[in-house]
């Protein structure tokens, strides 16, 4: 278990997450920059933004804290967020104060372990997340070190507040469980009732993606839509 002593949790409302996918033209730092200045005029607590370049533009920006990650797939792990004290390291030089990172038991890259990247994190001054995939994961990641704990990898399940929306029944159990940790709602939320329904389960902040800022997304399902009911009509 890291020595660390664990920083405040900085973020209680509402998270922007500010990414786009390789392939979108909304990938460009310019974009994610103007979408952070965006959420922070709404009045959004906090952004949660990927890679060196988007969190820099995004720091530059505005003045509300990121939640900083790197996504990168490696060859001896299925880890690929913020997996390495490396990766670490590229969030924090980039101007995240906050990392989040994959902090399930799965191996990690390079024979690092989750408490190592923890301690590391801390060290750099960072507030760590710990992303989840599951509810009873939370008590390792909590050993581990972490100063949240994260739905952002729990799947789907027959408990969503809507079919295919987010898993109510996992961040109740993490919330309930874990008394005194901050609990970040992630992963599906994409309507006010979602965001309302979280805060009643008891999450300290919730993060929201697609349906704010992923226009090129969201434009493709239209699209499609579209085109299903007008081959349906002819």
């Amino acid at each position: 278990m890291t020595t660390t002593t664990p920083t405040t949790w900085p973020i209680r409302g509402l998270v922007i997450s500010c990414q786009a996918p390789e392939g979108s033209p909304l990938r460009d730092p310019y974009v994610m920059a103007a979408m952070g200045r965006a959420a922070e005029v709404a009045g959004a607590s906090g952004t949660r933004v990927e890679g060196a370049a988007d969190i820099t533009a995004v720091a530059e920006a505005t003045m509300i804290p990121i939640i900083g990650i790197r996504k990168k797939h490696y060859a001896d792990s299925e880890v690929y967020i913020t997996a390495t004290k490396e990766d670490v390291d590229v969030v924090a030089d980039a101007g995240a104060a906050i990392v989040a990172l994959d902090a399930s038991p799965r191996r990690r890259p390079m024979g690092q372990t989750l408490e190592d990247v923890v301690a590391h994190a801390h060290d750099r001054g960072l507030v760590v997340m710990g992303d989840l995939a599951a509810a009873d994961e939370a008590a390792n990641a909590v050993e581990a070190g972490v100063d949240a704990i994260g739905t952002t990898l729990v799947p789907a399940s027959a408990h969503d507040v809507r079919p295919g929306g987010p898993n109510l029944a996992a961040l109740e159990q993490l919330c309930r469980e874990n008394p005194g940790v901050p609990v970040v709602a992630e992963g599906r939320f994409a309507s006010p009732e979602d965001v309302r329904a979280a805060f009643r389960a008891g999450a300290t902040a919730v993060v929201v993606g697609k349906a704010v800022t992923d226009a090129y997304a969201l434009a493709v399902d239209l699209v499609a839509a579209s085109k299903s009911a007008a081959s349906g009509l002819s």
